[in-house]
């Protein structure tokens, strides 16, 4: 076990996809499936607040949202939008932690990935409002 102690620069975080403050507040903690996070979205070593989930049904963790079960691993209904940003594992593969927001509003053309079907996951999920919001 190293007990040493580090000190890591972080930067800021973008929200600037929440529509709102609501539901920020009741995050719910989940577990994401990282073989399942293609590389190019967390490459900076961070996996992005904002990043689109859905619930794998065989395991019971998350990972990227994907309308239907095409890629035959049951992602079938969406789940929500990470929260907060979260450091990407040290090896590859290994489970992570995180918030998961699914009450709330949601500017989609902010987020860090497109939700590739939006209306079938404003169906999916009618308790966190999918809009477009403003551009800036």
């Amino acid at each position: 076990m190293d007990l040493s102690i580090t000190e890591e620069s972080i930067g800021s975080e973008d929200h600037s996809w929440l529509g709102s403050a609501h539901g920020t507040d009741t995050g719910r903690t989940i577990t994401l499936d990282t073989s399942l996070i293609p590389a190019e979205v967390y490459r900076t070593g961070w996996v992005p607040s904002g990043l689109p989930l859905g619930r794998v049904t065989a395991t019971g963790l998350y990972g990227p949202y994907t309308p239907g079960a095409e890629n035959g691993d049951g992602r079938e209904r969406f789940a929500g939008v990470l929260l907060t940003s979260i450091r990407g594992p040290k090896a590859p593969g290994n489970p992570i932690a995180g918030a998961l927001l699914e009450h709330g509003r949601v500017h989609t053309n902010r987020l860090p990935v497109a939700i590739p079907d939006a209306s079938a996951a404003q169906a999916d999920l009618p308790t966190l409002i999918l809009t477009e919001g403003s551009t800036l």
